[in-house]
């Protein structure tokens, strides 16, 4: 059998924590399948080239067989031509003194310009996955500005909360993390995020039948999550990033694989109005992949008072950030 053609694989911020921990993986088949070779297009602003450069270096001497070629640039056009898969990871984080709405308009600007440059050179089955925080919102402004890339193409990271919760229910269970499915996180990958303990099962069961402690269910549990961050700078001096790679690669095999029956898949997808969520919005949404190229928002979830005042406000969050980044649609 002929070898597959290689795929265009664009990362953004190539050099940065997160995509250096993220780069390897891809190169090693982990994320495409053990037969997918890979061209990897490397994204990074011009002072960080020179460590781009050594970040090629360690790539090329890995040998890694599935590794087919890699283009280092800090061009927009050339970094995103014939792209199949864009990981849009580099973002400017937000720093001391800076609110909010600077951070939205500062990576606005960045995620406008990526946008355009994916619609006028990826490829015509390109997929988008934004990482770059505030990703919902940034993947809204990337998505607006690709008005040729079908919305359903685009997602935004909310993988790493659900990592997050599952580990959490299965350590309260005592239970390996393999017993939790169908952990839903809803709205904005933000301190609002409803992590949704309540549709979950452990070892097929209700986790709140399960753990029966709804005080921390919809207390400890949720703020852990929420604050999870927060709690890993303050621990190690940095942002978490391995952890973040990990989550991008969950994220890609979940929408390249079907979705387990009874299982799903949390992404920030675009709304529809499932669930009474507006339109537009770039939420977080329990996902069901086809493994044909296909997805669709799970129904069935029961979301009771609690779940959807949670829901409620996250969704808000999520229209302020829209509001503040209207003119860069």
């Amino acid at each position: 059998m002929a070898p597959r053609k290689p795929i265009q694989v664009t990362v953004t911020g190539a050099a940065g924590n997160i995509g250096y921990a993220l780069l390897f993986r891809i190169a090693s088949g982990q994320v495409f399948g053990p037969k997918q070779r890979v061209v990897l297009r490397l994204l990074e602003i011009e002072p960080a080239l020179p460590a781009l450069g050594g970040v090629v270096m360690e790539l090329d001497d890995c040998a890694f067989p599935l590794l087919a070629g890699i283009e280092a640039t800090s061009d927009l056009k050339t970094a995103f031509t014939g792209a199949n898969w864009a990981l849009l990871v580099g973002s400017v984080p937000r720093k001391e003194g800076m609110e909010r709405s600077d951070l939205l308009n500062i990576n606005g600007g960045i995620f406008k310009d990526q946008g355009r440059a994916i619609n006028d050179n990826a490829a015509a089955n390109v997929r988008i996955l934004v990482v770059g925080n505030p990703c919902n919102t940034n993947c809204r402004i990337a998505r607006a500005n690709a008005p040729d890339v079908p919305a359903e193409r685009f997602f935004a990271m909310t993988r790493l909360d659900q990592n997050r919760a599952t580990t959490l229910l299965a350590k309260r269970a005592g239970v390996p993390v393999t017993d939790v499915k169908n952990v839903a996180i809803w709205g904005n990958h933000s301190s609002t995020m409803y992590a949704d303990a309540a549709n979950a099962t452990i070892g097929g069961r209700g986790a709140y039948d399960t753990i029966a402690d709804t005080a921390w269910l919809q207390g400890e549990f949720l703020t852990t999550i929420q604050q999870r961050g927060a709690a890993i700078i303050k621990a190690r001096g940095q942002s978490s990033a391995g952890s973040a790679a990990n989550a991008a690669v969950d994220s890609v095999v979940s929408v390249l694989n079907a979705t387990a029956e009874g299982d799903c898949a949390s992404l920030a997808v675009v709304s529809r109005g499932e669930y009474g969520i507006p339109e537009g919005l770039q939420f977080g949404f329990p996902v069901a992949a086809d493994g044909k190229g296909g997805w669709a928002v799970r129904e069935g979830f029961e979301l009771d008072a609690f779940a959807r005042d949670k829901i409620r406000v996250t969704t808000e969050e999520l229209q302020a950030e829209a509001a503040e980044v209207d003119s860069l649609l």
